[in-house]
């Protein structure tokens, strides 16, 4: 079903009608972007349907859609532009080092049905192409469902950082780790918690699920800006005691490697949120932010 309302709504569009394997995805159910057109020389329009039962949302009757799906179709959208239009010599392969979400609570869709239908004009700026290739731009998405604005994702791409020797943890194994419930870090379930709790009080990014099918496909051996964005959104709510509603900005900047299991996070509340600095080997390895409403 999804395939063919995939080609349906290219065809309403006008655009290129996507597959999972265009997106570099899995499977057909990762895939939120279902189609692409190029409005001008630097502009394009995407149409994503955001389905009910994601791995991220909520099991309830009338969901709000987790954040991160505006993350992740944002991915979906570069990917499909490198591919499509960016990149003459084939996949750039190119990756998130910078993601900025902007969320206007009071219009966020939510979904009774089986998806949400979300339109987006996308803007590309920044190109940079030495030979040989392309090796990074700046992607802003902005987010419309039934013709109200509800919030805007701007990510940085560029190339891989060297693989180098392995991330290693940011410090060993810790015993009698304490996960917090689902709930007070606003996740949907216990197997999307990504941070736990050692004997010293120290909070770590230790996902409960190592091969979470969103947040850490493919187990890689580094977190990608996505998961560390949602550490950073769970470790304040776990800190202010708010809930997923209040979040109206996010915002993650990587700095170096972050591993997949403990590196460190530490919160300090500012006036408007709060400001995440992850640890792992010594040295600061991510800085993020995150806005909340005023209570």
């Amino acid at each position: 079903m999804h395939g063919v309302a995939t080609a349906q709504a290219a065809r309403a569009t006008g655009g290129a009608t996507l597959t999972w394997r265009t997106l570099g995805l899995d499977a057909m159910a990762s895939m939120l972007v279902v189609s692409l057109r190029r409005l001008g020389r630097t502009g394009f329009a995407a149409e994503c349907q955001w389905p009910r039962l994601h791995p991220l949302n909520d099991r309830a009757v009338a969901v709000a859609h987790h954040p991160l799906l505006m993350v992740e179709s944002t991915r979906q959208i570069a990917v499909a532009l490198e591919r499509l239009h960016l990149s003459a010599e084939g996949p750039a392969l190119l990756e998130p080092v910078s993601v900025s979400l902007g969320l206007r609570s009071r219009s966020w869709p939510s979904e009774r049905g089986s998806a949400t239908d979300v339109t987006v004009r996308v803007s590309v700026s920044d190109h940079a192409t030495p030979a040989p290739g392309l090796t990074g731009y700046r992607i802003t998405a902005e987010y419309e469902h039934a013709g109200t604005p509800f919030g805007s994702c701007t990510m940085r791409m560029a190339r891989p950082a060297p693989a180098g020797p392995p991330c290693a943890p940011a410090a060993a194994p810790l015993p009698a780790l304490l996960h917090p419930p689902a709930a007070v870090v606003g996740a949907a379930a216990d197997t999307d918690v990504m941070l736990a709790r050692a004997p010293q009080g120290r909070l770590a990014i230790m996902p409960r699920d190592p091969a979470h099918p969103v947040l850490l496909a493919g187990r890689p051996a580094r977190l990608p800006a996505a998961a560390v964005l949602e550490a950073a959104r769970q470790a304040t709510l776990l800190n202010c005691g708010m809930t997923t509603a209040a979040v109206a900005g996010l915002r993650v900047e990587l700095l170096a490697p972050v591993p997949s299991r403990g590196a460190l996070v530490e919160v300090a509340a500012e006036p408007g949120g709060a400001r995440v600095i992850v640890t792992a080997s010594g040295r600061v390895a991510a800085l993020c932010t995150v806005a909340l409403l005023r209570a």
